[in-house]
């Protein structure tokens, strides 16, 4: 296979690191520890990441879909890229969308499983193509990889916030369905809980003792301590953390800023520019690149707003409207991931 468009350096990789790794560290575990000493915050309140979203890098990082196929192809956007690109989201998006007014419980089981898949996947290219960890030297490991890292925000929130976690559900569901979402309640019990936290922790388990014997076997563990400490960091942070809250900061600051990290590694002029040092130009290309679609996004959240059953009156009823929103162009944006992840050879090279 071809190898791919990859413009880093060392230097780009230096300064890409500085940016996605040690802050984020930081960041996340003062809010974790904060939250243990027991912080506070009105329910009303925890909602601004996710509403921020909408500008701040959450939303923006999937409006850059219709360039970075053709940047990993070393080729331009032009007619071709374009089709492709709004027919992945037209069919794809579309086909979900009908889902959330057909079956809308389903349509959120859906909304978990993908992300679930897409926030895993979107951890493997900064730990092995800027972080080189070396212990995840397969597909097996990268799988499990994707599986632990996407159940860190999907799944552990579950354990701690049952409440919470049956909130939001209730709020996307009641959107299409009041009478569905009067279900929900029963499926958030004690066994689920218990299920979730022992499916995750043996989960985690594997994974990392996998993945230490493999770093044993090779001689060192700096790769394998990176994961496990990210690892237990999330883990830490996302029990401690309200999950409405901590999945908006999670987007924005972790998912969100490690797939804009991606999208500048193959976008030839922004890397040239960050390796100059160049800061200014690189970010005001991803604000250009991204700026176009994430106006369409927000021209699509007023549609979804018109035609949706049911009527929004509430913070969070608006953002379960968003939430909607970012379902349906999940989807799609899962496909053109994956897309890069192939042509990168993400999974399949050893």
């Amino acid at each position: 296979m071809t190898q791919s468009a990859d413009y880093r350096t060392s230097t780009v990789e230096q300064y890409l690191s500085t940016v996605i790794f040690r802050p984020a560290w930081v960041g996340f575990g003062l809010i974790s520890i904060a939250f243990i000493l027991g912080a506070e915050i009105p329910l009303e309140y925890q909602w601004i990441p996710l509403a921020a979203s909408i500008v701040l890098l959450g939303l923006p990082h999937g409006a850059v879909d219709h360039l970075a196929l053709p940047r990993i192809y070393n080729s331009t956007l032009n007619l071709r890229w374009i089709f492709i690109v709004v027919g992945l989201y037209a069919l794809f998006g579309g086909l979900y969308l009908l889902l959330w007014f057909v079956m809308p419980v389903v349509a959120f089981a859906v909304f978990i499983g993908i992300t679930w898949l897409h926030w895993g996947q979107g951890e493997l290219y900064p730990l092995l193509r800027i972080a080189h960890v070396e212990h995840l030297s397969g597909p097996v490991m990268r799988g499990l990889t994707t599986l632990v890292r996407g159940a860190l925000p999907m799944l552990v929130p579950l354990i701690a916030f049952p409440d919470q976690y049956q909130l939001v559900a209730e709020e996307l569901v009641g959107l299409y369905s009041v009478s569905a979402a009067a279900t929900i309640e029963s499926v958030f019990t004690t066994e689920l809980q218990v299920g979730v936290a022992i499916f995750v922790g043996i989960l985690i388990m594997i994974t990392l003792a996998a993945g230490g014997f493999t770093a044993i076997q090779q001689g060192s563990l700096k790769g394998w301590a990176l994961d496990a400490g990210e690892t237990g960091l999330l883990v830490v942070f996302f029990l401690s953390v309200p999950p409405i809250l901590a999945i908006g900061i999670y987007f924005c600051f972790w998912h969100a800023l490690r797939h804009i990290a991606r999208l500048i590694a193959v976008d030839q002029r922004a890397s040239v520019a960050l390796d100059t040092g160049n800061w200014r130009e690189t970010v005001w290309r991803f604000i250009r690149d991204a700026a176009p679609l994430t106006f369409v996004s927000i021209l699509l959240l007023g549609i979804l707003y018109v035609i949706s059953p049911g009527t929004p009156s509430t913070v969070a009823e608006y953002i379960a409207l968003y939430l909607v929103l970012i379902a349906v162009l999940t989807l799609p944006h899962v496909v053109v991931v994956s897309w890069m992840d192939y042509r990168q050879q993400i999974f399949t090279r050893i």
